[in-house]
């Protein structure tokens, strides 16, 4: 009950606010395994971006958004379920990096819409920064498509530091869907991934325009 006031209310009520530009919708597909590897600008990109795609698209989050006690906690553990599909991991080593991918090819083997941001942590200065290979594991282990993301304006609704929204003006464009089949299994190999991950991140900027940062980003202290 809660999912269907969350799809035929909330959701509608969040595109008519801020009414964004949506191109490429034809390039996702409908059904199937699939990764949306985006850009990543805002805290609110996870919810831009499943307002705007064609079918459901999971995201992980901190455990701790789900954890939470009193008014605060409720509202958090609601936002994260059914706004934005999120699952919850733990974070902050490379055991909780390792069971997060896990959880992401378990979403992408049951055959849904899997969102992952390859920069890892959202760009400060507007660049974009190097993919890490997570992307590339992924489709490479699920034998998966990756549909290229580029969002535009998300910055501006939620800027770091502020709580209150502002109604500014988004665009998501979604690029065509890109096939590893040649390397389908090479997931261990280091030079596949970095191949498959490179070419993704070419395929955002492409559609982003962003300037490449040719570097990884680090993460933000106040974020």
């Amino acid at each position: 009950m809660i999912d269907l006031v969350t799809k035929l209310v909330l959701k509608p009520l969040a595109k008519a606010l801020y009414r964004p530009t949506i191109e490429g919708l034809e390039n996702v597909p409908r059904k199937g395994g699939v990764v949306l590897a985006s850009n990543h600008l805002s805290f609110v990109d996870s919810v831009v971006i499943p307002l705007a795609a064609p079918r459901q698209v999971f995201f992980l989050a901190k455990a701790e958004y789900f954890t939470g006690t009193g008014v605060k906690g409720a509202v958090s553990r609601f936002f994260f379920t059914h706004v934005i599909n999120a699952v919850p991991v733990e974070r902050g080593s490379v055991r909780a990096a390792t069971a997060s991918l896990d959880e992401g090819l378990e979403i992408l083997n049951s055959g849904r819409a899997f969102g992952i941001y390859p920069e890892g942590t959202r760009s400060l200065d507007g660049r974009l920064y190097r993919g890490k290979t997570g992307v590339a594991w992924l489709a490479l282990t699920a034998g998966v498509p990756v549909v290229p993301v580029a969002l535009e304006g998300p910055q501006h609704i939620l800027p770091v530091g502020k709580r209150i929204p502002r109604l500014r003006k988004i665009t998501v464009k979604f690029g065509e869907p890109l096939h590893f089949d040649e390397l389908h299994g090479q997931a261990r190999s280091a030079k596949a991934r970095r191949q498959v991950t490179d070419e993704v991140m070419a395929a955002i900027q492409a559609l982003s325009g962003q300037e490449p940062a040719e570097q990884y980003n680090e993460s933000p202290k106040a974020a």
